[in-house]
């Protein structure tokens, strides 16, 4: 899925918001997300996962066509992390939900309709 698709989904599912409102909601969420990996912090979205930055320190590499060594600098990468849900979800039998039907606080859709709270 690609943004514009999450966009047309979530603009199919809430009619009452314009699909303008609705792109500009999924890229505040994306820029928000963004700013705090860029500040080191971590991002958890409950049931679904979280992102934090690793830190890759400096070492010396190959270069593959011609063998000479080369320095790689240090760089921070994005890294995401599966939620238990999202794990338990993918490896469900097919044609199964796991626990289809029960709502707890966690997994009780919120007024907002976006899950919980916790960004």
């Amino acid at each position: 899925m690609i943004k514009s698709e999450l966009v047309a989904k979530l603009a199919q599912a809430n009619p009452h918001l314009y699909q303008r409102d609705v792109e500009r909601i999924v890229s505040t969420i994306f820029d928000e997300i963004c700013t705090a990996l860029a500040r080191g912090d971590r991002v958890e979205l409950r049931g679904f996962g979280a992102f934090s930055v690793k830190n890759r320190p400096a070492r010396v590499g190959r270069n593959p066509r011609t063998g000479q060594p080369v320095e790689v600098a240090e760089k921070f990468v994005p890294f995401f992390k599966t939620g238990k849900e999202l794990r338990e979800r993918l490896n469900a039998e097919p044609g199964t939900a796991p626990d289809a039907g029960q709502t707890t606080p966690e997994t009780a859709p919120s007024p907002s309709g976006f899950g919980g709270s916790d960004v």
